[in-house]
């Protein structure tokens, strides 16, 4: 898997499928969305690639305190290079990233930087302040796949969920929905 921190180094040399988002701990719920990424991509002979962010969002706008993170960027990486993806894009979060309306993120960064032809997108995923939807972009000649929610015995995966069972003292439970033993760093 290639890693890319430098967002000015990046060049469309190939067709993309894309994600995108924070992935902290790469849970269940993140696998089950870069499978989806990995298949998508393999079927149509282009690179799968994930874009995180570096800090975590929430550390760049200052609404951390006491946040744990589940993993850190190095962790996240293996995880994800095990899960199949070709590309990991780190990109620099800070307040004026968090600014860009979410049109302007995916026609500029994803579809003209990077390449992208097709976003795989968690059913509730939003992009830029504006908290424009995924499937909104369709029109925007970008092909939208849509991942549903995931489950675990009846409770929702995410990595709040897996961080509040963790501050109420369940790690076999915040385990079970990781998938895999925890990794934290407290910010």
């Amino acid at each position: 898997m290639q890693l890319l921190r430098n967002p000015a180094a990046l060049a469309a040399d190939r067709p993309t499928v894309v994600t995108v988002g924070s992935f902290d701990g790469v849970h269940r719920g993140h696998r089950a969305l870069v499978e989806r990424l990995v298949s998508e991509a393999r079927r149509t002979g282009s690179e799968a690639v994930v874009v995180t962010f570096e800090p975590h969002p929430r550390l760049a706008l200052g609404r951390s305190e006491g946040m744990l993170l589940l993993t850190d960027t190095a962790e996240k990486a293996e995880l994800l290079e095990a899960l199949g993806v070709d590309r990991l894009v780190v990109w620099p979060f800070d307040r004026a990233f968090a600014a860009l309306p979410g049109a302007v993120f995916v026609r500029e960064y994803l579809q003209r930087r990077l390449g992208a032809g097709t976003l795989v997108a968690g059913y509730n995923h939003r992009f830029g302040h504006d908290r424009i939807a995924a499937a909104d972009f369709a029109s925007e000649g970008l092909r939208i796949v849509q991942v549903g929610p995931c489950t675990v015995d009846g409770a929702a995966v995410s990595s709040t969920a897996i961080r509040r069972l963790l501050e109420a003292g369940r790690p076999a439970e915040a385990e079970r929905l990781l998938g895999h033993p925890i990794r934290l760093t407290r910010r």
